[in-house]
């Protein structure tokens, strides 16, 4: 059953769209087909040659819908991938421009939640919004220890325009892709659904406190990057607490000049922060626009970035980590074979994709960028591209990858308007290949085996048991053969691998709890105990059975 409350809802939404004059959405979405004839009573339509273009309209309805189709038309901005490209520049120039709320409202609020009034909680605190967004506000204040910070609080009754919000747009998602054709080409409840989770992680902001704690951690030795620090005694799911920092917006231009600060080595500064936290932390801002970065530029000739706002954040997986760095090198030299391999080693495509067949289409795709000098190919718009000519291959859509597209795009853009001869290739080569060296390394290795050390300690103190009841099943002549195919030559094939196996499990046993009690004890040479545990995986590597016997 509707309740009235969506029921009005959803029918102020479709009013709004009426009066910017997307009657087609809503008519297309079935909600009011019997009622086709209305559409030529609407007096935007009587006029369409003076209509603005359809991207502009939709982008003016979402402002006028509110705050969360604001949030909304700013995440699908990011999905290239999906949208006709004149809708996602026009969605890119959504910005929150939210009214604050007041600010003995937001007192009202931090109160209840501390149980305690806010002179007791601070110093001071300023009623007076710092910041507004179209979810939480900001305001100054000061610790009783002196401190200055800003006070983060999330917006009243947040959760439930939200909730219902996200079941109106579930709904209208579901209706245009049932009955709007383009619907089933751009898959729009996907698009909600992965909007959904991201926005409810924004609403609680101990998740943003981890977050802000998580990068300040990373780039604790850093001049690159400084991160607030999260004062983690006040910080509530509806209040995050940080240290307060000043720094100049990095859109600003006249200021950093001003300031004396080398635009050349921010740009590539910020390019260095976003692969150093890609591929060295796997852990990165996944929100890094112009509002959200600001500069020291006390530091004159040696610039450093600050970070604000950490409410989405994005990882990969190590795998995906792999692929994607192997894809740029790949791509800059040219290996299209290597980069079509690439995307079916990943999983990105169906296994069953030709290669050849990938691999000429990446290269339709590719060339025409090579025209151009280095400094001047966009990798956003090479992932871009790559992304959109995969997906005829039925690529799987990785939402990790669209976050990271998004934050590659926004540094990049920030990047060549601090310094429009950026080479970005320049900056970020070094730092990938060095990365993939150190993953080869020995040294890598030998950390990941110690990692799994403690698992693989597990498993040795099974194995004397299981070596035990072996020999005594054999003793016993209690060990059969299961032989689950009747062919000879399987058969024989099997006899032989349980005989190697039966001898070979001893002795592999027998090395691996040696190397591991000398490796365990520290013993000397370090060396030796290592090398009993390499010739016992290759013993029980040798022992596993092998086509043709």
């Amino acid at each position: 059953m509707i309740r009235p409350r969506f029921l009005l809802r959803l029918l102020g939404i479709q009013r709004i769209l009426l009066r910017h004059g997307l009657d087609e959405i809503i008519l297309a979405t079935h909600l009011f087909r019997p009622l086709r004839f209305v559409r030529h009573l609407n007096p935007a339509n009587w006029r369409r040659g003076e209509r603005p273009p359809r991207a502009v309209r939709i982008r003016r309805a979402l402002v006028e819908l509110g705050p969360i189709f604001v949030k909304f038309g700013q995440a699908l901005s990011t999905r290239r991938d999906l949208l006709p490209t004149d809708l996602a520049d026009e969605l890119a120039k959504l910005q929150d421009r939210v009214p604050p709320f007041p600010g003995s409202e937001a007192r009202a609020i931090a109160e209840r939640i501390y149980g305690k009034r806010l002179e007791e909680v601070f110093a001071s605190f300023d009623d007076e919004p710092f910041a507004a967004a179209s979810i939480a506000q900001v305001h100054q204040a000061e610790l009783k220890g002196g401190q200055s910070v800003i006070v983060k609080i999330l917006r009243p009754g947040m959760g439930k325009q939200i909730d219902r919000d996200l079941a109106v747009l579930l709904t209208i998602a579901e209706l245009a892709q049932r009955y709007w054709a383009p619907g089933r080409r751009l898959r729009p409840v996907e698009v909600v659904r992965e909007y959904e989770k991201t926005v409810t992680n924004e609403l609680d902001l101990m998740r943003e406190a981890a977050n802000a704690a998580q990068l300040r951690r990373n780039f604790a030795d850093s001049d690159l990057l400084y991160v607030p620090e999260v004062y983690w005694d006040y910080c509530r799911p509806r209040i995050l607490v940080m240290e307060r920092v000043s720094g100049i917006p990095v859109s600003d231009l006249k200021a950093l000049r001003e300031a004396g600060t080398d635009l050349g080595k921010l740009a590539n500064v910020g390019v260095e922060i976003f692969f150093t936290q890609v591929f060295r932390h796997n852990f990165f801002h996944a929100d890094m626009h112009p509002g959200n970065i600001f500069v020291d530029a006390t530091r004159g000739e040696d610039p450093r970035y600050i970070a604000v706002d950490f409410g989405i954040v994005g990882t990969l997986d190590p795998r995906d980590q792999h692929y994607l760095a192997e894809n740029f090198l790949a791509f800059f030299n040219r290996d299209y074979r290597r980069v079509a391999r690439l995307h079916i080693d990943s999983g990105w495509v169906p296994p069953e994709t030709r290669v050849d067949e990938l691999e000429s289409a990446i290269r339709t795709v590719c060339e025409p960028i090579f025209n151009k000098p280095l400094k001047d190919i966009s990798f956003g718009q090479f992932l871009l591209r790559l992304f959109q000519t995969a997906r005829r291959f039925d690529m799987q859509v990785q939402p990790q990858l669209v976050l990271l597209q998004k934050t590659l795009l926004n540094i990049e853009g920030l990047g060549r308007q601090l310094h429009p001869e950026l080479d970005l290739w320049d900056t970020a080569k070094p730092i990938l290949e060095q990365w993939m060296r150190e993953r080869a390394s020995g040294r890598a290795l030998l950390n990941r085996i110690r990692d799994q050390l403690p698992d693989f300690g597990e498993s040795i103190q099974d194995l004397p048991q299981v070596v035990s009841n072996l020999i005594q099943q054999l003793a016993e002549g209690r060990l059969r053969v299961q032989v689950e195919t009747p062919g000879l030559e399987q058969l024989r094939q099997q006899i032989r691998w349980s005989n190697r196996r039966r001898y070979s499990t001893a002795a592999a046993g027998s090395t691996l709890i040696a190397g591991a009690l000398l490796v365990g004890l520290q013993a000397q040479p370090t060396w030796l105990g290592w090398t009993l545990l390499a010739l016992a995986a290759a013993l029980f590597l040798w022992s596993r059975p092998r086509a043709g016997g």
